[in-house]
């Protein structure tokens, strides 16, 4: 983020850049965030789950809010998304003192796969002041891009037989890995990713040809 020219931007990020610090330089440089929210930030996720469940049950009465649902699907596959924007977020700042936060988004996703309904319910912090009807697709395109990247990582990385777990090493790996990915993937010529790594790790001058571009 420190090279990056990002005023104006939304930056979005999955789960381990789920940080403090990162949210503070993201708004330092007159950009806005929408960031995956997990398990990694203490007890932040159970205290917004906490409260985005209980503002539901109430159906939302005296929050401020924005919601918009989407269906969409193809070869036998129905997803319906319900984006709930939450503004009422003083109590999470004042308790957990997160730069720049201005909302809490939460999709719920309802997938039909050939009968079988699959449920999940993602949570998302946000510097945004935004509705519904344009969270979501900002969502919902940094998903299309991480699931395409996920696959790269590993049909080319083998990325989910990684051994690395200890501490940030799995973290460190996977931006190692990314770094590489991208390096790669700009190397002029239609052989595959898969091709063109083990070719890396044949050919030296290959290699020095990829870190050098």
């Amino acid at each position: 983020l420190d090279r990056l020219a990002i005023e104006g931007a939304i930056v979005t990020i999955d789960a381990l850049g789920c940080q403090r610090d990162i949210a503070q330089k993201i708004v330092d440089k007159k950009a806005d965030y929408v960031l995956a929210l997990k398990g990694n930030q203490g007890t932040l996720r159970e205290d917004v789950e906490l409260f985005a469940t209980e503002q539901k049950g109430r159906r939302f009465a005296g929050s401020k809010i924005s919601q918009d649902t989407t269906v969409d699907g193809d070869h036998g596959r129905i997803e319906t998304r319900e984006t709930t924007v939450i503004q009422n977020v003083d109590w999470l700042q004042e308790r957990h003192n997160w730069p720049g936060l201005k909302a809490v988004a939460m999709v719920e996703s309802t997938r039909e796969i050939q009968g079988k309904i699959e449920k999940e319910t993602r949570f998302y912090l946000t510097s945004l002041v935004m509705v519904a009807t344009l969270m979501g697709p900002v969502i919902r395109s940094h998903w299309a891009i991480e699931n395409s990247l996920h696959w790269v990582m590993d049909m080319v990385f083998r990325d989910d037989e990684g051994r690395v777990r200890t501490e940030n090493a799995p973290a460190n790996f996977t931006t190692i890995k990314h770094m590489a990915h991208n390096l790669i993937r700009k190397t002029p010529g239609k052989d595959s990713l898969r091709l063109k790594k083990k070719v890396a790790a044949w050919d030296d001058d290959f290699l020095a040809s990829i870190i050098s571009a």
